[in-house]
């Protein structure tokens, strides 16, 4: 495991008035970044870059500044939590501020891979702790007393011996004449002191969100500001030939219309001639007087397309070049250990099976957008809905030659991302488009543009065989999966003696990327299935199988880059079993229990899923109990339960009904009536527990997902007998 690294002496406060009779805070940290698929491995050493966060006013206000991307994952409220816990203020005192993407003060701004929280722990405790210090010594100068003297809370010092007490208010002018407490040696609170960290807290954003109040990327609105669509070919990568942009012109209240063509493809290295899908494609931007004159004009557009070569790929055949490579030796074997084929020939009970999960889409409820305008001092000014700002601002200064230190990117909230705004398209179309339009844009794609253009999920076939010796116990498992890439340290990796996972890719020109718990999303499906058939096939309670897996022996990790703890999997495993009260009492026939437990983004959760399916196949989910183990701390509880419940609900759309299909290089499902979101009449109860342990706290965005689709799958096949092999279910339960 990955710890959180220590803040050196060289990092410091700096100290400065702000207007207002207020103090302002900077922290010189370490960034601590941590990329989204290399779990386990050594954070990268980047140099000190100021951080300013604090500002405290004379009349005892408190404004923190959340500098991470709030995509509803709870990140604005719970980090501003920690510095004002060891800031010993009182929450109803702090006002947060979101933080524009600006590097250079607050160093890696980003929203992915459940790192929010381990990446910063440790820094953002030390910027509150600096800020008490200071404010102690302020007091003790003030009376002249020993520090050691004073004690802090809710926003006050007090001197103990004499009961005196002072507001952190009214000491501003004197702790801007003090030098800064040193980081590195700062005082932080015993936990058990802790008086916001692990309390419930709303968002604090909660009452703009249910009252309407503008705060997203698709409510920006600036000066002199028109309207944008972006019409792209259909075909990905698709290239346009003609187009009849002097009649779009002409169109009541169109500004302009023209063609968009990218800079071309890289002519050397590892992606010469290649067309990046994450960036500015070719195609017709309208802009207008509103939005609604642009996408009436867009209808009536001609464009004449070059498809390219992905207009002859499709679903049917990827499927059916998955199933001739299944029958041919992998393309690349990523692990093996022992002997996994000789094994498997030795079984005395041999299980094979095949997986499938489709490709799916992230389906935000706010489609991508973006507000830029280029500014008369040559600076390209960005509002932006991303996950990404930092990658966007390279994306950007890349496409259109200019600066990086010229591009100033504004963070709005965001209506949802799940993984999809870690791509910044929609980024550059809008700073392309105004810098051609010469005026501010706001560019709005439609749900249509969302579904059909986006970087799905990856699909994938997993072709397993599992090997029981006569005991019942896993000697053998392998795994060739159809793919485009694999995990070589997913479990059962490391507990069976005799194991392979390889994998063979299918080239397509289908652009594929994160979606909320990467990989694990789809392979905890298809793994913890297929363990699932091997405990049955054992005759083995499903649920002590996987503990007997964890506990026994295990070959070695490596030194670096794999941290599953299986004590901390089994932790979680046993308090589902406890929780959800597990082979406690029999069901009733065509009801049945499935549970599943996963590994991924440092987080620990295990999942039983309690569901019954009617005479005619009506599924009937009745409750969901997730545990899981992020560490020794929960930061807001509030956040932690709902992070759990929105994983689990997010987990029942992608088994009930999602997936993305491609004819003739076509997207197929465009919209909501072919993709379909969970129905609140489909919701169960979601009950979720946290195993504390000592280890540093990590992240929850991502982790509680992975378990609870097998899970379902599992609990399915207790209630009928019928495997679930295939995604998403659809009307498999009526077969």
């Amino acid at each position: 495991m990955t710890t959180p690294k220590t803040v050196d002496r060289r990092s410091f406060l700096r100290v400065t008035a702000i207007a207002g009779g207020g103090l302002l805070l900077s922290a010189y940290v370490r960034p601590l970044h941590a990329a989204l698929n290399t779990v386990g491995e050594p954070l990268a050493d980047d140099p000190f870059m100021p951080n300013a966060f604090i500002k405290i006013f004379a009349d005892g206000h408190v404004v923190i500044i959340g500098k991470n991307p709030e995509v509803g994952q709870g990140i604005k409220t719970s980090l501003p939590m920690i510095i004002a816990d060891e800031l010993d203020v009182d929450w109803k005192s702090v006002t947060v501020e979101q933080g524009d993407s600006e590097p250079a003060k607050y160093g890696n701004q980003a929203a992915g891979g459940s790192t929010g929280t381990p990446t910063n722990w440790d820094n953002h405790r030390r910027v509150g702790a600096a800020g008490r210090a200071l404010m102690v010594a302020a007091a003790a100068k003030t009376w002249n007393v020993p520090e050691s003297e004073c004690t802090t809370a809710s926003g006050v010092v007090t001197h103990t011996p004499s009961k005196r007490t002072v507001a952190y208010g009214k000491l501003l002018a004197v702790a801007a004449t003090l030098p800064a407490p040193d980081l590195a040696k700062v005082t932080l609170k015993d936990p058990k002191n802790f008086t916001i960290i692990g309390t419930r807290v709303h968002s604090v954003q909660v009452k703009e969100i249910v009252t309407g109040k503008p705060m997203y990327g698709i409510d920006v609105m600036v000066p002199g500001m028109y309207h944008a669509v972006f019409e792209k070919c259909p075909v990905f990568g698709g290239k346009v030939i003609s187009a009849n942009i002097a009649a779009i012109k002409k169109l009541p209240g169109i500004k302009d219309a023209f063609i968009v063509e990218p800079p071309a493809p890289p002519t050397t290295g590892p992606q010469a001639g290649q067309i990046a899908l994450d960036g500015l494609l070719s195609g017709v931007a309208i802009i207008a007087e509103s939005w609604w004159a642009a996408k009436t004009a867009r209808k009536q557009l001609e464009i004449k397309w070059d498809e390219g070569t992905t207009a002859a790929q499709s679903s049917a055949a990827f499927a059916a070049a998955a199933a001739e490579l299944s029958t041919k030796a992998p393309a690349r074997s990523v692990r093996k250990d022992g002997d996994p084929d000789a094994a498997f020939a030795a079984a005395a009970t041999k299980v094979e099976a095949q997986y499938y999960y489709p490709y799916i889409t992230h389906a935000t409820l706010e489609p991508q957008n973006c507000t830029a305008q280029m500014n008369k001092d040559g600076k390209c000014e960005i509002w932006a809905p991303t996950q990404m700002p930092g990658p966007g601002r390279t994306l950007v200064s890349r496409t259109l030659g200019i600066p990086e230190s010229d591009i100033i990117i504004h963070l709005t909230r965001l209506g949802g991302g799940f993984g999809r705004r870690l791509k910044n398209d929609y980024m550059v179309e809008a700073a392309w488009i105004a810098r051609q339009a010469g005026v501010p844009v706001k560019l709005l794609w439609t749900r249509e543009d969302d579904m059909a253009h986006g970087h799905f999920r990856q699909q994938g076939w997993h072709n397993y065989k599992g090997g029981l010796d006569a005991s019942g116990k896993l000697v053998s498992w392998r795994d060739h999966s159809i793919m485009d890439t694999v995990s070589a340290t997913e479990f059962p990796a490391r507990f069976v003696p005799n194991l392979e996972i390889a994998f063979s890719p299918i080239t397509n020109g289908i652009p594929t990327g994160a979606l909320r718990a990467p990989v694990s999303n789809g392979q905890a499906f298809a793994h913890q299935s297929f363990i699932d058939e091997c405990a049955h096939a054992a005759g083995k309670d499903p649920l002590q199988f996987r503990i007997d897996l964890l506990s026994g022996p295990a070959i070695p990790p490596p030194a670096q880059g794999f941290a599953f703890d299986a004590v901390r999997a089994r932790g979680v495993v046993e308090l589902v079993r406890d929780k959800s009260g597990w082979g406690k009492k029999p069901l009733p026939k065509g009801r049945g229990m499935g549970v599943a437990f996963h590994f991924s983004h440092r987080g620990y959760f295990a999942a039983v899923v309690d569901a019954s399916v009617g005479a005619k196949g009506v599924l009937k989910i009745h409750k969901i109990y997730i545990a899981g183990d992020i560490g020794s701390q929960i930061v807001n509880a509030n956040g932690a339960e709902k992070q759990c419940q929105s994983a689990a609900l997010e987990a029942l759309s992608h088994t009930l009904g999602q997936q993305i299909t491609i004819s003739n290089g076509h997207v197929v499902q465009t919209n909501f009536d072919a993709y379909p979101l969970l129905r609140i009449n489909q919701v169960p109860p979601v009950e979720s527990h946290f195993l504390i342990t000592d280890n540093p706290p990590t992240g929850l965005g991502e982790p509680a997902l992975p378990p609870v689709i097998p899970a379902l799958c599992n609990a399915i096949f207790v209630a009928t007998g019928k495997r679930i092999r295939s995604l998403p279910l659809g009307t498999q339960l009526n077969a």
